[in-house]
């Protein structure tokens, strides 16, 4: 073969899975979770062993390398190639069997960690090793890094939990390997016999997380010969795991989680290896620079604290007693253990961002010492940041000694990369001084494999090399991992991004700034059903371009240049941005709080500058201007009329249009500006969004029955001004000059007299009813008004209406309704607003039963968007459409977002209230 063309072509004879050399696929895997960046030549999705197979033969005679990948959520960069990346997670994701018998289970490289624990939950079941990524990390994954997680002190590491292996080499041979030398590739056997001495004196022993290098002493005779084993942790370096017989272990029927508090970190650790002869599932650690003031709160006294998971009540008992802990808190209810570790579970993306909001990276994210000098270590460790200039927030395995940590090394400048490299080196001299291993958990990668031989020695390195050899003679293998590796500070995923041309909001370097944000540890590829919000789209389609980190990929790409060359106007980017709900949810659900919505409304903005727009933009985009016309034309039965037999342009044909309302809110409500007509209790201000003023006038009359029977004096913010608009249409569709200058013209009618450096302008709490138009004026009016304080103060202001119920009326008591329901929380009040108000409300008012998570599909211009219906459907049927079909009679239907209420409508036959409407007709 002479080129890419006709590596391309071979692979499309040959294989029947997919062949996808375009520029999006390629862009979708150039990184991983790590700080590396290696671009491969084309993405291949085989569909079973066979295919493989023809992909490892088609590439070792085209001399091109190969690495296989899982979910992507590798920490060390061996998840990334220059060659063709396998995809193993399309096509190759099956639980081919499970035998409860046994405790066995036969497993395709590509099923995600949870569907194995959801299959064998019922038999009481469980898989062991657990990461942080469970939700999304592969089986192959795990055995490519021989991943551990929280429960490795009680059941293992995933090479101690794997039984048998079907792995194909470069070139397209077949291997089964198990305990013994049966199905070793030929030399294996005579390599271990040449080398014995070395294998039994230098490779480190009693340390469970030991992780770096190959694992060549499972291959000793009196290890028993273990060459599945060994070749868990290999990377991808050694063959494709096709196949895989692993080991299920009983799962505990009432574990109870303790959590000890202790004065600091070093306490903390110095007591983990006295609890381990007790025999817990975990011991988990963490320090107070950690966890949020709202976290701390649900914590025993402390500034750092040790997570136990006790088998049963008297072993966290026993565990309370032998603790000498500050303060002890004891939890069986499940569901409070998984609020408490959602802490934990999230920390790789918390450790991200500092207090100030400066990044933080992996690198060094899970070095592990034995459990008895974690301690010292750790006092050692902290020492050494602070001499580097660095900091980082430590926390993880403490029962195992091992430890991660993001920091906040400058991965831009020539100085900044210089400085990883000493801290480097200098931090793998130190954790070898305390006899523990470069990497515990995550794998080598490109990250620590240079710095082997100070682990190991060169004898024992060298021995690595040619273990490589005997699996993999043509080194076609991923190369540049474990064996003969790159420099740690090659290939790294910043260098190509233009960082330096500027960091305001809009510009190349601040949209750099906030695409690199994404560190890539996939929670938004997690499809369990209650998982949040983030991303509706993925949970849909299954593909990566459509997740939240895809996205970002993608737009790291065409700002870098290389593989999507058309910059703003990139056909790639704007496919991928096409199925973006802009529901937010990533800002919340997302570790490190990435906000496509925000990103896609930007290159929208560029993408269609100088352009004529889709027509969407214009009419659903236009929706405010073109409903105050209508209303200032009194034309609204006509438009309903009209809008039955003739289509809008630009609309899914699929959606009929929302009827308008015979006259607008305003008009039926007549509040004065001043409210004199009201209560004389605190003043709020009602503000007259699009959606109640033209669509639903009856929610905002509910709404102002409500406050006043509350007693609070309701006036209409602005006044009779008609020229408020938090500009979330123009957001959504990308049209920020437009929305600017909505936005410059809302707040000279809000706050007329204040000025630019007015101290106040907007002299009570503004109620907004509508979700979407209140976290517009929370997150988007000072993001794109940044310059003007009148933006913040308004900003500052909104309020939901439970929250200035719960705030500006603590006294009054909601009509008991004492009945369920059911229905949808906007994404919006999720991603910025939080529900915690309306949840309180509902429950003093007695309405009983939880509002469904998830998107409901429509997401306001997008649902009646050509091309967009099935999705929106689909994103429905996960949570919401379920949940009212299974509603009994009598149940209230509640939704206080209007596209909610509208998908409701359309797809449920269901008439959704908000609850505002639910709480007046109690009064």
């Amino acid at each position: 073969m002479t080129g890419t063309g006709d590596l391309e072509r071979a692979l499309r004879v040959e294989l029947r899975g997919e062949v996808d050399f375009g520029a999006a696929a390629r862009a979708l895997t150039t990184m991983d979770a790590s700080n590396y960046r290696r671009v491969p030549l084309g993405v291949v999705a085989p569909r079973d062993a066979e295919d493989v197979a023809a992909a490892l033969r088609v590439c070792a005679d085209a001399g091109v390398p190969v690495v296989p990948r899982g979910g992507g959520t590798s920490i060390a960069g061996q998840a990334t190639g220059t060659g063709v990346v396998l995809d193993l997670t399309r096509h190759m994701n099956a639980l081919v069997s499970l035998d409860p018998a046994a405790r066995t289970a036969v497993v395709q490289p590509g099923l995600v960690l949870d569907r194995l624990r959801d299959a064998a939950r019922p038999h009481g079941l469980t898989f062991g090793p657990d990461p942080s990524t469970h939700s999304r990390c592969t089986l192959g994954g795990m055995i490519g890094n021989n991943a551990c997680g929280a429960h490795s002190v009680a059941w293992g590491t995933t090479a101690d939990n794997v039984h048998e292996l079907a792995v194909t080499t470069y070139g397209g041979a077949a291997h089964r390997i198990g305990t013994g030398w049966a199905g070793a590739p030929t030399g294996l056997r005579e390599l271990v016999a040449r080398h014995l001495e070395p294998l039994r004196t230098g490779m480190p022993r009693d340390l469970a997380r030991r992780i770096s290098g190959y694992a060549l002493d499972a291959l000793l005779p009196e290890q028993g010969v273990r060459v599945a084993r060994a070749f868990c942790g290999s990377e991808g370096t050694l063959g494709v795991v096709t196949e895989a017989v692993v080991r299920l272990v009983e799962a505990p029927r009432a574990p109870v989680l303790v959590v000890l508090g202790y004065p600091d970190e070093g306490a903390a650790a110095d007591a983990a290896a006295g609890l381990l002869p007790l025999g817990p599932l975990t011991v988990e650690g963490m320090a107070a620079d950690l966890v949020g003031d709202a976290e701390a709160g649900s914590l025993p006294r402390g500034g750092a604290w040790l997570f136990v998971e006790a088998r049963d009540a008297d072993a966290a008992r026993a565990t309370v007693r032998a603790a000498d802990a500050l303060e002890a808190r004891v939890i069986a209810d499940p569901a409070g253990q998984r609020a408490l570790w959602r802490i934990r579970e999230d920390a790789a993306g918390t450790a991200t961002r500092g207090p100030d909001g400066r990044m933080a990276w992996p690198g060094w994210e899970d070095c592990a010492v034995p459990p008895a000098r974690l301690g010292a270590y750790l006092r050692e460790f902290r020492a050494l940041l602070a001499a580097h200039g660095l900091r980082g927030t430590p926390y993880g395995h403490f029962g195992e000694g091992c430890v991660h940590v993001r920091i906040d090394f400058d991965l831009v400048s020539a100085a900044g990369v210089a400085r990883f490299r000493t801290f480097s080196e200098e931090l793998a001299d130190l954790v070898v001084s305390h006899g523990g291993s470069l990497s515990g958990e995550h794998g080598d990668g490109q990250a620590r494999a240079e710095l082997l031989p100070r682990m190991y020695g060169p004898e024992l390195v060298r021995l690595f090399g040619a273990y490589k050899d005997v699996w993999d003679p043509a080194g076609g293998m991923n190369p540049g991992m474990l064996a003969r590796p790159a420099r740690l500070d090659e290939n790294l995923r910043f260098a190509v991004l233009p960082l330096g041309e500027g960091d305001a909001p809009g510009s190349a370097g601040g949209l750099a700034r906030e695409v690199a944000r994404c560190v890539g540890v996939a929670k938004c590829r997690s499809t369990e059903p209650a998982a949040g919000v983030m991303c509706p789209s993925y949970r849909v389609t299954g593909e990566e371009r459509h997740s939240t980190r895809g996205r970002a990929r993608l737009l790291h790409e065409m700002l870098a240049g290389e593989i999507v060359t058309d910059g703003w106007r990139s056909a790639e980017v704007h496919e991928a941005l096409d199925l973006c709900l802009g529901c937010k949810g990533c800002r919340s659900d997302c570790p490190v709080g990435v906000d496509m919505a925000a990103y896609k409304s930007e290159f929208l903005h560029r993408h269609w500058a100088g352009r004529i727009r889709p027509p969407a933009h214009y009419t659903m985009g236009g929706l405010p201007q073109w409903l105050r016309l209508i209303a200032a034309l009194r034309a609204a039965p006509l438009v309903n009329a009209v809008g039955r037999v003739v289509p809008v342009p630009g609309l899914a044909r699929e959606r009929s249009l929302p009827l308008l309302a015979r006259a607008p809110f305003g008009r039926q409500w007549r509040g004065s500006a001043s409210g004199a007509d009201g209560p004389d209790g605190p003043e709020v201000l009602l503000w007259p969004d699009t959606f109640t003023e033209h669509l639903s006038p009856q929610v905002g009359l509910a709404a102002v029955r409500v406050l006043e029977a509350a007693g609070l004096r309701v006036s209409r913010a602005g006044g009779r001004s008609t020229a408020l608009c938090c500009g979330l249409t123009y957001v959504s569709t990308g049209r920020l000059d437009r929305a600017r200058a909505v936005l410059r013209r809302t707040l000279d009618a809000v706050d007329p007299e204040g000025g630019p450096d007015a101290a106040d302008g907007v002299r009570a709490p503004v109620v907004v009813l509508e979700p979407s138009c209140a976290a517009a004026l929370r997150t988007d009016l000072p993001a794109l008004l940044p310059d003007d304080p009148r933006a913040a103060r308004l900003a500052a202001s909104v309020r939901t209406f439970a929250q200035v119920l719960e705030e500006r009326a603590p006294w009054w008591q909601p009509p008991r309704l004492d009945r369920a329901v059911v229905g949808q929380t906007h994404c919006h009040q999720h991603a910025v607003l939080g529900d915690g108000a309306e949840r309180r409300l509902r429950e003093r008012a007695g309405l009983t039963g939880g509002l469904s998570s998830g998107c409901c599909g429509l997401a306001g211009n997008f649902g009646f968007e050509p091309g967009h219906h099935e999705v929106s459907v689909a994103c429905a049927e996960e949570q919401l459409l379920p949940a009212l079909r299974a509603a009994d009679a009598g149940t209230a239907v509640l939704a206080d977002g209007y596209s909610c209420r509208t998908q409701i409508a359309q797809l449920g036959g269901e008439r959704a209230l908000h609850l505002a409407e639910l709480l007046a007709q109690g009064l």
